[in-house]
C-alpha cells in the first residue's frame, strides 16, 4: 500500500510497499509477509492456502515454505516489499475488540481506521473490549517485541473508576497486592483522583503486563470497575486526542520506547514464592 503521510484521521489496514526494498530472508512466508508488514500472520497463511501468493513466480500453498534471499515474493501478481514502518497511538473506544476479525461480528478496532491508506499495522498490546484509552499499533515486530514483554518494566497508567469512595487504605492494599488463582497481583502505584458521595476514580500505574490485572486486583478486594481508560505508555500520552481518533508517533515518543524502568512492589512472602510457580 501506499505510504500515508498526515499525522492524524482514520483509515483501513493495507498493502504496499516498494519493490527495491529489502526482504527478511529465512523465514516461513506467512511470518515473511507478516514481518514485511502486508498483513497478519494468520491472514498471510490463508492468502497462502488461496493460491494467491508466489515465489519466484511459483505458487506456493504451504505457509512455512522458506523464503530465500533475493527471492521476488508476490501476492495477486504484485510485488511483496518492506513498508515504510509506522508507529501509531489510537484512542480506543470502549466496546470493540482488540482483534483483526472478531467471530461474533462484533466491531473490532480496526474500524477506527476505516477510509485511511495505512500499511497492516498490529496492536501493540491489548485492551479488553470493555476498556478503553491509549493503544499503540506499528508494523514494527521487534519494537512492539520489547513493549509486550510481561515483565519489560514499561509503566502504563490507567484511570479506573470503581463502584465504592476510593480512599488511602484500598490503595496500598491495591500496591500490596494479592494473589489470583496462584498468580500474584500488585500495582506499581496507585493515588485516589477523585471521590464522590458513592464512586470515585483511581490512578494506578503497572509495571508489568498480566491478563485483566487491575480488574481482577479489584476484583479481588471485592470491588467493581465501572470504566477503566489508559492514559499512558511510558512517556506516550493520550492526550487530547479524540475518541476513536488515531495519530502518527513522534519520533521522540518512538525513541523513548522501549525504556526499562522497573520499579516492582516488595511483595509478602507467601506472594513471593507464588511468584516463582507457573502462570496459569
Amino acid at each position: 500500500m501506499r505510504r500515508q503521510r498526515s499525522t492524524a484521521g482514520r483509515n483501513h489496514c493495507g498493502r504496499g510497499g516498494s519493490p527495491d526494498a529489502p526482504r527478511t530472508p529465512s523465514h516461513g512466508i506467512a511470518r515473511t509477509l507478516s514481518k514485511l508488514g502486508h498483513c497478519s500472520r494468520t491472514e498471510a497463511a490463508k492468502l497462502v492456502a488461496e493460491g494467491r501468493v508466489t515465489l519466484d513466480g511459483r505458487p506456493v500453498r504451504d505457509p512455512e515454505a522458506r523464503v530465500p534471499p533475493g527471492a521476488r515474493l508476490e501476492v495477486d501478481g504484485a510485488p511483496v516489499a518492506a513498508t515504510a514502518r509506522r508507529y501509531v497511538a489510537l484512542n480506543k473506544p470502549r466496546g470493540v475488540t482488540t482483534t483483526t476479525r472478531d467471530e461474533r461480528g462484533r466491531d473490532t478496532v480496526y474500524r477506527c481506521f476505516d477510509g485511511a491508506d495505512l500499511p497492516w499495522l498490529a496492536p501493540v498490546g491489548r485492551l479488553d473490549r470493555a476498556s478503553e484509552g491509549l493503544l499503540l499499533f506499528t508494523n514494527d515486530p521487534a519494537w512492539a517485541a520489547t513493549i509486550t514483554l510481561p515483565d519489560g518494566g514499561i509503566e502504563k497508567t490507567y484511570h479506573v473508576q470503581i463502584d465504592r469512595v476510593p480512599d488511602e487504605t484500598l490503595a496500598a492494599t491495591m500496591m500490596r497486592g494479592v494473589v489470583d488463582a496462584g498468580e500474584p497481583l500488585a500495582a506499581t502505584r496507585v493515588s485516589v483522583l477523585r471521590a464522590g458521595q458513592r464512586h470515585g476514580w483511581l490512578e494506578v500505574v503497572l509495571d508489568e503486563g498480566r491478563n485483566r490485572q487491575i480488574r481482577r486486583l479489584l476484583a479481588a478486594l471485592d470491588v467493581a470497575v465501572l470504566r477503566l481508560v489508559r492514559v499512558s505508555i511510558g512517556s506516550v500520552a493520550l492526550g487530547d486526542l479524540a475518541k476513536g481518533a488515531w495519530r502518527d508517533l513522534t519520533v521522540a515518543e518512538r525513541d523513548a520506547l522501549p525504556v526499562s524502568t522497573p520499579s516492582r512492589p516488595t511483595l509478602a512472602p507467601a506472594q513471593a514464592r507464588a511468584r516463582k510457580t507457573p502462570r496459569a
